[in-house]
C-alpha cells in the first residue's frame, strides 16, 4: 500500500492530466477567434504542463 502522500500526488497528477486534455480538446478549439481567451487558455495550459512535470518528478522520487 502506498503512503497517503504518494497517493495524493498520483491523484493530483491524474487531475492535471485530465485538465490538460480538456484544455487541448475542448477549451482552446471552442475559444474560436477570441485572442484574449486563447491567450488565457495557452497560459493556463503551460502552467498545468509545468505542474504535471513537477508532480511526475515527485511521484517518481517517492516510488524509488
Amino acid at each position: 500500500m502506498l503512503p497517503n502522500n504518494t497517493y495524493n500526488l498520483m491523484a493530483q497528477m491524474v487531475e492535471e492530466s485530465q485538465s490538460i486534455w480538456r484544455l487541448k480538446t475542448h477549451y482552446q478549439p471552442e475559444a474560436g477567434d477570441c485572442d484574449e481567451c486563447l491567450t488565457f487558455w495557452n497560459k493556463l495550459l503551460a502552467e498545468k504542463e509545468r505542474t504535471l512535470e513537477e508532480l511526475q518528478r515527485l511521484v517518481k522520487s517517492h516510488l524509488t
